[in-house]
This record gives C-alpha cells, sequence and structure tokens, in this order.
C-alpha cells in the first residue's frame, strides 16, 4: 500500500487520526473471508438463519475495531477471535433454547473449524496454481465439466466425442491435479 496524504495505512491512521475508514488492503481481506467466517460460526451454532445473525454481528464489531487489527498479522485469526466472542455472547442471550452445548465443546468445535478451514484454504490456493498450471485445452476440459448442470455426458455430446473418451481425459486431468496439489501443499510445510 502506497503511503500519501489520502491513503494512509491503517496503522498510521489510527495514530495520527485522520482517517475515519479503513484501508483497501483491511477491506479485501474483509470481503475475501465472509464465507469463511459464515461457516465458522455455522458450525458453532447449528443454524443458518442464526449463524447470518451472528455474522452481521460480527461485522459489526468488526468494522468497529478495524484500526485495532495490525497489518501483516493473521487477519483470519483475529476475526475468528471476534466471532468466537459473538458466539458466545448469543449464546449466553439464548441459553434457554432447547439445545445447549457447554463452552468447551464450542471451543473445541470453533478450533477444528478453524483448522479445517485453514487447510481448505490452502488446498484451494494449489488447486488454483495447479489449473492455471494445465496445458490450455485441458484447463479448458476441466472448466467446462465443472460448469453448472454439466456431467461428462452432456460434456461429451457438446463437444462431440466419445463419453468413454471424455471420462478418460478428466481422469487423467484429475490425477495430474492431485499430483500437483499435493506437491505444492509439501513445498509449503517444508
Amino acid at each position: 500500500m502506497t503511503d500519501s496524504p489520502d491513503n494512509k495505512s491503517t496503522t498510521e491512521d489510527s495514530a495520527s487520526g485522520h482517517s475515519d475508514a479503513p484501508g483497501a488492503e483491511f477491506i479485501d481481506q474483509f470481503v475475501a473471508t465472509q464465507r469463511r467466517v459464515y461457516l465458522f460460526i455455522l458450525a458453532q451454532v447449528g443454524n443458518p438463519d442464526l449463524a447470518e445473525e451472528v455474522l452481521q454481528n460480527t461485522n459489526v464489531v468488526i468494522w468497529s475495531k478495524w484500526n485495532n487489527f495490525e497489518p501483516g498479522t493473521n487477519y483470519i485469526a483475529w476475526v475468528y477471535r471476534i466471532a468466537s466472542f459473538e458466539v458466545m455472547k448469543y449464546r449466553q442471550k439464548n441459553k434457554r433454547s432447547k439445545v445447549y452445548f457447554d463452552d468447551e465443546f464450542i471451543k473445541t468445535v470453533a478450533k477444528s473449524v478453524e483448522q479445517i478451514s485453514e487447510k481448505s484454504e490452502a488446498r484451494r490456493l494449489a488447486l488454483s496454481k495447479c489449473i492455471d498450471k494445465l496445458k490450455p485445452a485441458d484447463r479448458a476440459l476441466i472448466q467446462q465439466r465443472y460448469e453448472p448442470g454439466v456431467n461428462g455426458k452432456s460434456l461429451a455430446e457438446k463437444l462431440g466425442r466419445p463419453v468413454n473418451s471424455v471420462y478418460q481425459s478428466l481422469g487423467r486431468i484429475r490425477r495430474v491435479l492431485l499430483e500437483c496439489v499435493e506437491r505444492e501443499l509439501a513445498a509449503v510445510t517444508r
């Protein structure tokens, strides 16, 4: 992020008091993690409507405390901490509900979801890299196959190829992607 009189980093903003709004990097992270935060909350409350309500409360807190976030630190961990507190506040307010789990169970679920989320994000990023490395024809075939409503048979008809041929190509591409993803993830853990 470049620093100019109109575009200061969040650290300088909070120290100088010149800006009342977060920077583009913070906003990008906020937007990019909304689904992950929703799923994190959903795993703890078990109801999509309640998860949405808790997410909205979490977002209010995130926006009210944006200047407390330290750039360069783990944004998603910071947001998960806020979300966990909001889940606990929700649970305290609604103790009379029919299903009640103790705090230790909820903390265990939250920790598990956080770990799964981190692993899933790493796999998603590795898969994206590997798809980019595919030959253009293979990339096009795999992208066409995973368009909504498309299956192997309809893709074969669209391409004018035998169904078996399309399935063999898809199988080969999936193996290449799996091997690539495993290499990418192994490289990250080294």
